[in-house]
């Protein structure tokens, strides 16, 4: 979808930390959403697991397998907000996992604004089926 969301200017317009911002936002829907459909466990549980997918490690882990499929748009979203200065530095996550947690929340805020929604449950998917796979 080129125009994007309505009520959005283009994706472009946005800084990098505003993409993470709503980025941020959208994974963690994603992974609710994933959890829910799974099982019907108690909100405790569902929410520590979801805390366990979101973690920064978790993330710049989910960005290296995606990180083949991704279009040079897509890795330039990535790239810029890997590259931001956060106002603040992470507390239980090494920098780089950070950066690059931060990277993909700007490309998930990116596709988002952008109104790519099948591109972000495409490449969700691959990220969610890592999960599972770990956890096998």
């Amino acid at each position: 979808m080129e125009n994007g969301l309505p009520g959005f200017g283009g994706a472009n317009t946005y800084s990098p930390l505003s993409l993470a911002f709503i980025g941020d936002a959208v994974f963690e829907l994603l992974v609710r959403t994933s959890l829910l459909k799974k099982c019907n466990r108690p909100s405790g549980a569902l929410h520590r697991e979801s805390v366990r997918r979101v973690c920064a490690r978790a993330q710049a882990t989910g960005y290296e397998r995606i990180r083949a499929m991704l279009t040079e748009e897509e890795e330039a979203a990535f790239r810029r907000g890997r590259n931001a200065s956060p106002s603040h530095s992470p507390k239980s996550a090494s920098s780089h996992d950070y950066h690059y947690a931060t990277g993909l929340e700007t490309l998930f805020g990116y596709l988002y604004v952008k109104g790519d929604i099948p591109r972000l449950e495409e490449l969700f998917d691959v990220i969610e089926r890592g999960y599972e796979e770990a956890s096998a």
